[in-house]
């Protein structure tokens, strides 16, 4: 079985498949008399032109490392984003191309606090949560066009995170 070692989930690193979330670095704004640091517009999230904004709670359960990888899905109408709703570490799981199958492979560790948003039509992992709860704010495309394209691994691959 080939195995992939996930790498810490950083903005340079993910920049291919989308945006990571965080409040990290300088804030944009600071907002409401001081109290609050606002990190401004940090996705870019599509909706397609037949779809619209929605906010799901996503509760998966969680898995171990080594993860055994054999199903791929995509959203072809649109953007995903993955808000954890705990302070825990999360496996995500991408993979470039954007024909009928999926090209090489690559996985982050996301830090606790670490979101993701995914662009229209990438590749990715099922929601891997490592820890309980699992639970997600998840800001997707609404719509009346079908939207998952799945695609099952011929060969597992195997994901660590350490050689």
């Amino acid at each position: 079985m080939k195995r992939i070692i996930a790498q810490p989930l950083t903005a340079h690193a993910f920049a291919p498949f989308g945006e990571v979330l965080e409040a990290a670095g300088t804030p944009d704004k600071i907002i409401n008399a001081g109290f609050c640091s606002r990190y401004h517009d940090r996705a870019q999230l599509d909706f397609g032109t037949d779809g619209r904004a929605g906010v799901s709670i996503f509760k998966a359960e969680p898995r171990t490392l080594p993860y055994r990888l054999d199903l791929l899905e995509r959203h072809p109408d649109g953007s995903q984003a993955f808000i954890p709703m705990s302070m825990t570490e999360w496996l995500v799981i991408v993979a470039t191309g954007d024909g009928p199958e999926p090209g090489a492979i690559h996985a982050f560790l996301a830090a606790p606090g670490q979101g993701i948003n995914l662009r229209r039509g990438c590749w990715h992992g099922v929601l891997t949560p490592l820890h309980a709860p699992g639970l997600y704010a998840v800001v997707d495309r609404i719509g009346t066009t079908p939207n998952l394209e799945e695609f099952t691994l011929p060969d597992p691959v195997e994901v660590t995170a350490s050689a």
